[in-house]
């Protein structure tokens, strides 16, 4: 055997041998997902009858992606604030990771009802000004280009001063994300059937991928054939499913203009 030989099968026995002898481990898929979720203050919105609901589900929601559990994605960071103010195109602070991670259900949904009480409501809902945001906090962190999921818990009906309050949801604009990534979806839950059309078919956009869920359907996450009482969260395997197919959905990209 020449040379060259012995050479090349003591590289591959060393390559065989590196992971048991604490070398460098395989490959592990890092998460890219940014996902930033906003809850509507308005009063319309805190005064109704699904506040209560969205943030008991919200708690599940983000304990459930934080540990990834039933294959749900993990984010790579995580922000959540509030849409809607005293006044149109206020900025909002968001609040990262960090607030949220290690916590369990309960505590999540104590922050949550902290950090948006019931009894605190504004007139605006002004979604522009939160997209604005959004936007500054993806370019100011460096997350261009990676996958993004903006949920959106409100009823989706923007506050409108002018025009005797109609609502014309092409004044909603995406813009600020449309350059971001590839992948972006807003995802809207707790709003109605009519509202839900408006936001899929008449907010202009491009690239951006846009999922609408009814509070009607929203309120049967809870129910016992999904999620099973008193189990641990770890268990629960249906309600991870329920929501991939209803709020995950993967949904493609529409161009409305």
């Amino acid at each position: 055997m020449n040379r060259s030989s012995l050479r090349w099968k003591a590289l591959v026995l060393a390559a065989a041998l590196l992971p048991a002898c604490g070398g460098t481990a395989p490959d592990v898929k890092k998460p890219r997902l940014s996902l930033f979720v906003g809850v509507d203050i308005s009063r319309s919105f805190l005064e109704g009858p699904n506040y209560e609901d969205s943030m008991d589900f919200l708690a599940h929601y983000l304990y459930a992606h934080m540990k990834g559990l039933g294959g749900l994605e993990v984010p790579n960071t995580l922000f959540v604030g509030s849409i809607g103010g005293t006044r149109a195109d206020e900025a909002k602070t968001f609040f990262p990771i960090q607030t949220f991670e290690g916590k369990s259900v309960k505590e999540l949904k104590e922050i949550l009802t902290g950090m948006f009480p019931k009894k605190t409501s504004n007139p605006t809902t002004d979604f522009n000004a939160f997209f604005k945001d959004v936007a500054e906090t993806v370019k100011s962190r460096n997350l261009l280009l990676r996958p993004i999921s903006v949920v959106m818990i409100s009823d989706g009906k923007p506050y409108v001063k002018e025009n005797g309050g109609k609502v014309d949801f092409r004044n909603i604009e995406v813009k600020p994300l449309e350059k971001l990534a590839r992948n972006i979806t807003l995802r809207l839950l707790y709003t109605d059937a009519v509202t839900g059309r408006s936001w899929q078919t008449e907010v202009p956009r491009r690239n951006i991928r846009v999922w609408t869920q009814d509070a009607k359907v929203m309120a049967y996450w809870k129910d016992p054939s999904v999620l099973t009482p008193d189990a641990p969260m770890e268990k629960q395997d249906k309600f991870s499913a329920w929501v991939k197919d209803n709020v995950d959905f993967g949904v493609r990209a529409r161009r409305v203009n």
